[in-house]
Parts: structure tokens; sequence; C-alpha cells
């Protein structure tokens, strides 16, 4: 466990009561509020000192409630020093409405438009899609990547196309590692971190491993892979609950991560759980 306070980049809050959530609709143990409370329970021993909320796939017509409850709760606990809403990117220079909008909040540092559940393998390489990513740049805004494995050769040419973008792939890009599949996972994110304004968020491993039987050492090839690849000044720490309860207890994690790089410096390991955090999402 770290001996020093950590910034949690991947922190997600939701309220059924308040918002439509389709997607945690079928999966019961999610199908309830996550609340400010809840996640300090949850975090125990974890000491949290920034986090960054990242938005939780309501439906698009509430993608602002969405951001203006989290801003109303970033007033109860400082803390949430960032918010990383949905936006509707894929209409392109229609989409500059929703972030002239947004761009007023301060909280507010980047975008996540997720791609994992289209339908269209090609999504991330639509002209208006990467004209709405492109414009996240006149914005200072950052562009959080969600996508899955089998989407990783598509997303490196979108991301080709977006050189002036701060991107962040979240969940090491969801690799198989309930089957412990490295391939060709591995060779695509060497690829995509040869990219320098692409960093790699350390996130939702043990939701991708086997929830009921995962142990640390099925995770620490992939940790070890990222590192190799992105290095301990572009690897950032994500906690993704409550998403990651599934499979985990909070602290069991942040331990699983914190063993996997035991090997590294005081200065590398203060860079992933902290530093790089602060620098990425200009907290």
């Amino acid at each position: 466990m770290p001996h020093f306070p950590i910034v949690d980049t991947h922190l997600h809050l939701w309220d059924p009561g308040r918002l439509r959530y389709p997607w945690i609709e079928d999966i019961p143990l999610l199908n309830r509020a996550y609340l400010l409370e809840d996640y300090k329970k949850a975090c125990g021993p974890v000491q949290i000192e920034k986090m960054v909320f990242l938005q939780c796939e309501c439906i698009p017509d509430q993608f602002l409630q969405e951001a203006e409850w989290i801003t109303s709760l970033a007033q109860q606990d400082p803390r949430i020093q960032g918010i990383v809403p949905w936006a509707p990117l894929e209409k392109g220079e229609a989409a500059r409405p929703a972030l002239e909008k947004l761009a007023q909040n301060r909280l507010i540092k980047g975008i996540r438009r997720i791609i994992q559940f289209e339908p269209d393998q090609s999504f991330c390489l639509q002209p208006d899609f990467v004209k709405g990513v492109q414009m996240l740049a006149d914005y200072n805004f950052s562009f959080d990547i969600c996508i899955s494995h089998g989407q990783m050769a598509n997303t490196i040419q979108f991301v080709r196309q977006c050189p002036n973008v701060k991107f962040i792939l979240d969940h090491i890009g969801k690799p198989d590692i309930k089957n412990h599949l490295l391939d060709p996972w591995r060779a695509e994110i060497k690829t995509l971190s040869e990219m320098p304004n692409v960093w790699c968020k350390v996130s939702g491993m043990v939701t991708e491993a086997d929830h009921k039987t995962w142990t640390k050492e099925d995770l620490k090839p992939y940790v070890d892979h990222v590192i190799a690849c992105f290095g301990f000044d572009r690897a950032v720490y994500g906690g993704d609950w409550p998403v990651s309860y599934q499979a985990a207890e909070y602290p069991q994690w942040v331990e699983t991560l914190a063993w996997a790089v035991s090997g590294a410096s005081e200065v590398e390991k203060r860079k992933l759980f902290h530093d790089n955090a602060v620098a990425f999402y200009r907290l």
C-alpha cells in the first residue's frame, strides 16, 4: 500500500433515482446508488488526496445534468478536482455548443465519449467523430479512450489523426486478462505508446480478469508491459470504483498494483499514484 496520499483518476458516482443508466439495469450489484459516502467507506485505509470523476454513461440527454450534479458534489468534497463528462463528439462541428457550455466549468478537464459499446467497429474513424475529438484542443480538453482490446487497431489510426489532443487510454485498453491473452494487445500498446500525446490509465484490470478467481500474478504481465511501454512518466493510477467492486475491494486493487511495481523507486511510485494524475488532468 502506498504510504502517501494518492490521486484517483477514475471515480464513478451514480444515483439511478436521479439519472438513468441503462447499462447497469441488468447488473444487480451495480444497479443502486453509489455515492460519496459509499466511496469513502470503500477506500478503507487508502488515503485519497484528489479525485477525477468519469462520466457514467447515463442516457445522452442527461449528460449536462450529470456534470452539474458532480459539480455540486465537489462543493461538499473538494477532493473532486476534475470532471470528465460525455459530449456528442460524433456530431463534429455541431458538438461545439456542448463543448462551449462545458468549458465554462473550471472542473471539467476533458471528455469521454465511449467507443467500446459502438456496434460499428470503425466508429472512431468516422470523419465527424474525428473532427469532434480534434476540436477538444480548442478548449484545452483531453480525451479518455474507452475501448475493448479488439478496437485497438482502429484506435491507433484514430489517435494519429489528432496529434494536438492529449489522450489517456482507460483500463489499459481492456485486454482479455480472464483468458490470459497478451497478443495482439501487447504490440498495439507498444505502437500507441510511441505517440507522445498518449498516456495510459492503469485501472479496470480486475474487471477484465476472472471476477472470482483472479490473482495478482494474472495481472502483473499486463502492468509490466504498460510500464515498459509508457514508462513511469505517462502511466497513471485509476480506481474504477464501483465497477471494479464486481471483482475486488478497493484496497485490494491498490495493494495489487503497489505489489506489481514494488521494484520501482519512490519517485516512480509517486508519479504513478499521484504526480502524473495532477499533470495530465491539470488538477
